[in-house]
């Protein structure tokens, strides 16, 4: 079951309430009786799997520096 937020349009107060999706929505404030508005958030997204990150190891040519074997490879 998802959390809603609620803010209620007389106090500003905003709550936070665990209910099913089927269940009604909150109309009334218990606090001052004002009007209450369930606010709206973006969903939560976890990007599983590879190639996501920067970090993460490309298939592909490595960046220049590796190619050269580094500073010390031409004096050997």
């Amino acid at each position: 079951m998802p959390f809603y937020v609620y803010r209620c349009e007389g106090c500003g107060r905003e709550l936070e309430v665990f209910q099913s999706i089927n269940d009604r929505p909150l109309l009334q404030c218990s606090e001052c009786g004002g009007t209450l508005k369930r606010l709206i958030f973006p969903p939560t997204v976890i990007f599983k799997g590879t190639g996501f990150y920067c970090t993460e190891n490309r298939k592909g040519s490595p960046p220049k520096e590796e190619e050269s074997g580094g500073k010390d490879s031409d004096s050997r």
